[in-house]
């Protein structure tokens, strides 16, 4: 009696399984479909079933570093190594735009602009003769109502008449939150991809952005790095749910995607980069200390490697051979990769001492230890 009763348990709990099995199957097709049909993407990251992830594919950052890199060639002219603008910097935030503009110079662009506030601009000056500050943009309290249309104009005009010697904008870094100035900076991102002008998007240019998705979607050429907290407003804005965790590559892949296949750097514990087709992950250990500054590091980084990216591109006549082949992935690979070499050697050093500025001073040596100059 004892074993038929056993039996008929272990018989219940056999089906039980199967129907489990069974179900789980049937939902994996299901998001299958669904991804494949590529309809369905917010509210299927809205549900609490998901199938269990699987690990991005870890970048070849080094390769990648080192095939987009140019060679020092004594024949070049001055600009070709890239020139970099930064649309950032105001009364409240003039350490952000010089950090993005400074660690475009050291990884080896050229030139390195940065177009800010009138009142930003002199702090910004003292911090480095090397960039080349505009102090163009203004804020509300310095304007009256009826003056607004002219100021906005002229703002944007200044900036279009140096959009063409640019090879990437870097948008956000200390920008601040100014109703005028956020307006202005729409008319700048408009003309940059009007002249097709690679944009990347940090700190507040994220904040503008994520209201006003419009700017950025369907362009190819923008990327976007949010932290933690930008990327869940992101999620929320545009797939119109929570982060999932449980699915974070399709969630990440979905979000590119809806954006029109902006490339997204969604920073973290393993950097992780797509441009709705791929998801590339850079896991290179970094350092442990926070200090405020990094992203702005990044998104000058990126800025340039990105810019080398397409005239590696370029370069190659359609003979590429490295993967990815986007230069947006490209860049956002390469500068991830650097800053998280260069924390590590400053961390080294400096242990809990370790600031923005340390971070920005072994930025060369990091990329020479992966392709020397000579």
């Amino acid at each position: 009696m004892f074993v038929k009763h056993g039996m008929s348990q272990l018989t219940s709990l056999s089906s039980a399984r199967n129907c489990t099995l069974s179900s789980s199957a049937v939902l994996r097709r299901q998001h299958f479909l669904i991804r494949s049909l590529g309809g369905g993407v917010h509210s299927n990251f809205c549900t609490q079933n998901r199938m269990q992830e699987t690990k991005p594919l870890e970048a070849d950052a080094e390769n990648i570093l080192r095939a987009i890199t140019p060679t020092l060639d004594p024949t070049r002219h001055k600009g070709q190594a890239g020139k970099i603008a930064v649309i950032g910097g105001c009364r409240e935030y003039t350490g952000a735009p010089y950090f993005a503009a400074i660690s475009a110079l050291k990884i080896g662009a050229d030139l390195s602009h940065v177009f800010c506030t009138k009142d930003a601009a002199p702090v910004i000056k003292s911090y480095s003769p090397e960039l080349i500050v505009h102090p163009i943009l203004e804020e509300s309290y310095s304007i009256g109502d009826g003056d607004k249309k002219y100021i906005s104009g002229k703002v944007v005009a200044e900036v279009d008449k140096w959009m063409e010697r640019f090879d990437c904008l870097v948008v956000g870094p200390g920008l601040g939150r100014d109703p005028f100035l956020l307006d202005c900076v729409s008319e700048i991102i408009k003309q940059a991809r009007q002249s097709n002008v690679p944009i990347v998007l940090d700190g507040d240019g994220l904040f503008l952005v994520t209201n006003s998705i419009d700017l950025v979607s369907g362009y190819p050429l923008a990327v976007l790095t949010p932290n933690v907290n930008e990327y869940k407003r992101l999620v929320q804005k545009v797939l119109n749910c929570e982060v999932n965790d449980q699915d974070t590559q399709g969630q990440l892949l979905s979000l590119s995607r809806r954006i029109g296949g902006v490339t997204i750097l969604r920073k973290g514990k393993s950097d992780l980069i797509t441009d709705g087709e791929i998801v590339k992950s850079v896991s290179i250990y970094g350092s442990p200390r926070r200090c405020g500054g990094q992203g702005d590091i990044l998104s000058g980084s990126v800025a340039v490697f990105l810019s080398w990216a397409r005239q590696y591109i370029l370069a190659a006549e359609g003979n590429v051979t490295l993967r990815p082949t986007n230069p947006t992935v490209l860049g956002c690979i390469a500068g991830s990769a650097l800053l998280r070499k260069a924390a590590s050697l400053a961390f080294e050093n400096r242990k809990r001492s370790t600031l923005t500025g340390d971070i920005i001073e072994y930025l060369g040596r990091s990329l020479e230890d992966i392709c020397p100059a000579y």
